[in-house]
């Protein structure tokens, strides 16, 4: 019943997700073209040619990019302006120099931002340590990705080159955000305060990011209470680095002048909107003297124009003395309409502290109904049998409030008892997170943990790992030595031990992983297909290097870099047979990973490995390696690209199929698209299984599109910047795609076929949701590894994720079947295609 109702409020949170910066990535529309061009305006343009609607990232069109007028001075001030038609939440800005197919020479060092959220009103963006310039590019092909720390709220936005010498620049642009649903304009408030608790730092709660006025108070702007980062339990620490302590909330004390037993502020939105709640996300550590607040009132005013609404909604909040943790108080509005609202916040204790207010609302399709102080329904009528339903009305009002205080109560209890779990795995400490890899031997005292993220220093210690961890069932037992799924006799555990029969396709081989030269997972694989060998066992044909024609970089590691190019007469020099399909006489697109020609000879030895791994792969639904470059340095290998890239961005970019969407020309895929995709994942992780490959890293982001949807796996999502937030770092030494791994991988390092099933379920519930937020997106990463010591102890107290709305029940069911905790309850993916290729017939 208590994971029923923590999934019904995660589901139920998840539409204000789109406020953390760190999910809020999707691209806006320049490169698509889902900003139109009337949209895009400039100070000045050069030639017709370079005029401001040929700023699209990784477009060609025209003479290639929006070059200003003339030579450009360290004064000028010129810009190019981008009106993305509604509010928006921008979080990251993309942008390239002018190549024009090779010939071009400009770019942009370095520019600064402008945004405005009426048009009239122009602010300049800063980030925490107030500069506003931001570094640019370096060449002409390359993509920069910079993000807006802190992010901002806009319509409208110029970017603004800079240069230092007088000189020619060239732009081509792509924002990345999502809407802003809130509607919040503008928010003002009673300047934040200095806390000085003794024994501690002085915390500066003020408002530093805010784009307002700042005269006694701020008005007329937005700030931290609207940037998508959520103060943390302790008020004193914070997300960002080389700040003050408390800079995260906003805060004032009880006694000072202005604030005396309340806190006024005063909310306004872009048009008139019936509220149905407020979410305060406020700090409680009352050991400090802070609580959320005791109760608010807030006023009504429909117009700007009018007066303040004598109807009030006041709400009692419910204090706790127990819980120190911050959270999201929910103020119920109750229907209201207005367009501007103003929020009376009473102290609780000495002080009141905020990291975060949003809102919930939707359009007013009724202006003459409205709601009174109580939630009773008032509407202009004249029909006298009207009063007759009042009683009916409070009865259910009741009911509902009876019902909510039940819920509110089994929520805060679990909390609770979450807060005192008894045994670890538990919490990852910051700058503590250590991996022990001993190996699974005779010497081995304990080789129950072959692998294990240790989550306290005092989990260093085997034997303290077997008094502190509870015990594995059988199944996992076995799994972490390396075995199949019988009972092993522990003490002859060595890392050559046979499979079981029992599992076949669960049972691990004795494997080499190999790290990718661009810092991507490698697939696993047999030890025995990856002897040491050199340039002469490459079967690949060698390909003439000059005729790869660079396009732009889609992503780099350690030792090497992958890059988009064009692939001169590769089907001729392919021959009969070649896997490329018609190409329509258009160029062929390939992604070419490159060696570094700096890369230790350990990097280089791998990177053979890895041609001789993918030549052995042929399967419709698998990238295919085509050629190499290894008769020179830098080493190369050529394999397949689809026009469509990764299935990440193709699905995140669209809506599902209806009337609406053909008549606004929305780009849409209908349901069968997605299981035909799903069924094609399914198909080529089936043959990968059947090899005993293990991949490790199956997402959307590592499956790539073509312009028939067909779908092929991959392997180097984790080199792209772009998907940077999806991969958690451990001190710098690993980088593990945490949110789509099995509890297994996480907590005992096993990288199987069953955990490979795990993560196509999570790809499959990216599929069905469109992309349109990350897995558990409510979850921080320590609260996803969290999460997984709960599937370890299995005690019920899971959160899985939930159904997606477009999911039909039994594919759901598929899902869950994938997340089963015990492996050997999972399906296997020869099961999974076959189960999807009936949905797809129905």
């Amino acid at each position: 019943m208590l994971l029923f109702l923590l999934l019904i409020l995660q589901t139920s949170l998840k539409g204000s997700c789109t406020s953390v910066s760190g999910h809020c990535r999707f691209p806006l529309g320049m490169e698509d073209g889902r900003v139109k061009d009337k949209d895009i305006t400039a100070s000045s343009k050069w030639y017709e040619t370079t005029g401001p609607q040929f700023a699209r990232l990784n477009r060609e069109e025209g003479d290639g990019a929006w070059c200003p007028e003339g030579q450009l001075q360290h004064s000028d001030s010129q810009y190019l302006q981008v009106d993305l038609s509604v509010l928006t939440f921008l979080t990251l800005v993309g942008t390239q120099g002018r190549y024009a197919r090779g010939l071009g020479k400009e770019f942009a060092r370095a520019y600064r931002l402008n945004y405005s959220r009426d048009g009239l009103t122009w602010k300049a963006w800063k980030n925490r340590q107030g500069n506003t310039v931001i570094e640019g590019n370096k060449n002409t092909y390359a993509i920069v990705y910079k993000e807006l720390h802190p992010s901002i709220i806009a319509r409208y936005v110029r970017l603004i080159p800079v240069t230092e010498l007088s000189s020619t620049v060239c732009m081509r642009v792509e924002l990345y955000g999502c809407p802003w649903h809130d509607g919040l304009i503008s928010y003002s408030a009673p300047e934040g305060q200095l806390m000085m608790p003794p024994g501690y730092p002085p915390a500066s709660l003020n408002d530093s990011i805010y784009d307002g006025t700042h005269e006694r108070s701020c008005s007329g702007g937005l700030g931290q209470l609207t940037d998508g980062v959520v103060g943390m339990d302790d008020f004193l620490l914070t997300h960002e680095k080389q700040v003050w302590s408390g800079y995260d909330y906003l805060g004032w004390r009880n006694d000072s002048q202005g604030t005396q037993g309340h806190v006024e502020m005063e909310f306004v939105f872009d048009r008139q909107r019936n509220f149905t709640s407020m979410k305060v996300h406020s700090n409680n550590l009352f050991t400090r003297g802070v609580k959320i607040f005791s109760s608010v009132s807030c006023w009504f005013k429909p117009r700007l124009i009018a007066n303040w609404e004598q109807e009030t909604v006041t709400f009692r909040t419910v204090l706790d003395d127990r819980n120190p943790s911050a959270r999201y108080v929910t103020v119920p509005l109750n229907q209201r309409t207005a367009k501007a609202l103003r929020c009376r916040f009473y102290f609780a204790d000495v002080w009141m502290m905020f990291s975060e207010i949003s809102f919930q609302s939707g359009e007013n399709p009724h202006p003459d109904l409205k709601t009174s102080t109580h939630g009773e329904l008032k509407v202009k009528s004249n029909d006298p049998t009207e009063e007759t339903n009042t009683p009916i009305l409070i009865g259910c009002l009741v009911t509902i409030i009876l019902l909510l205080v039940v819920i509110i109560f089994l929520i805060l209890w679990c909390q609770c008892v979450c807060k005192v779990l008894e045994k670890a795995p538990r919490r990852i400490l910051d700058e503590e997170v250590t991996i022990r890899l001993s190996s699974c031997s005779p010497a081995n005292t304990d080789p129950h943990y072959e692998r294990v993220f240790l989550l306290d220093p005092q989990y260093q210690n085997p034997a303290v790992l077997r008094n502190k961890l509870p015990e594995l069932p059988q199944s996992a037992e076995a799994s972490a030595c390396g075995g199949g799924y019988a009972e092993p006799d522990v003490t002859q555990c060595t890392p050559h031990q046979s499979f079981h029969s029992n599992a076949p396709h669960y049972a691990e081989t004795d494997i080499i992983r190999l790290q990718g030269v661009t810092g991507s997972n490698m697939y696993a694989v047999p030890a025995l297909t990856v002897d040491s060998l050199t340039r002469k066992d490459i079967s690949a044909a060698e390909f003439p290097r000059q005729q790869l024609i660079f396009r732009e970089k889609l992503g780099e590691g350690q030792f090497g870099e992958v890059h988009l190019c064009e692939a001169e007469g590769l089907p001729e020099f392919l021959g009969e047979g070649s896997p490329l399909p018609d190409r329509d006489s258009r160029p062929v697109l390939v992604a070419v990973k490159q060696l570094r020609a700096d890369a230790t000879l350990q990097a280089r030895n791998d990177f053979l490995k890895e041609i001789k791994i993918m030549s052995r792969l042929d399967d419709p639904n698998i990238i295919r390696l085509l050629c190499v470059c290894v008769s020179s340095d830098p080493l190369c290998m050529v394999t397949e690209y689809m026009e469509n890239g990764d299935l990440n961005m193709f699905l995140s970019q669209r809506e599902i199929e209806s009337t609406l969407t053909h008549a606004n020309s929305i780009p849409s895929v209908s349901l069968c698209d997605l299981l035909h995709m799903a069924v094609q994942i399914s198909s080529g992780m089936k043959y990968l299984a059947s090899l005993n490959f293990v991949h490790r890293d199956l997402a959307t982001r590592n499956c790539l599109v073509d312009r028939r949807l067909t779908i092929k796996i991959a392997d180097f999502g984790m080199s792209r910047n772009l998907y940077s937030s999806d991969y958690y770092r451990i001190q710098g030494r690993a980088v593990l795609p945490i949110r789509w791994m099995a509890w297994e991988s996480i907590l005992l390092g096993k990288f199987t076929t069953a955990s490979d099933v795990w993560a196509f379920g999570v790809t499959l519930w990216e599929i069905f949701t469109l992309c349109k937020e990350q897995p558990y997106s409510l979850l921080s990463d320590e609260q996803v590894i969290e999460n997984t010591g709960e599937f370890f102890r299995n005690q019920g107290r899971q959160i899985f994720l939930y159904s997606p709305p477009l999911c039909p029940p039994s594919l759901f069911e598929v899902m869950m079947r994938c997340w089963s905790r015990n492996i050997t309850d999972r399906p296997t993916f020869d099961g999974i295609y076959q189960t999807l290729r009936r949905h797809v017939r129905e």
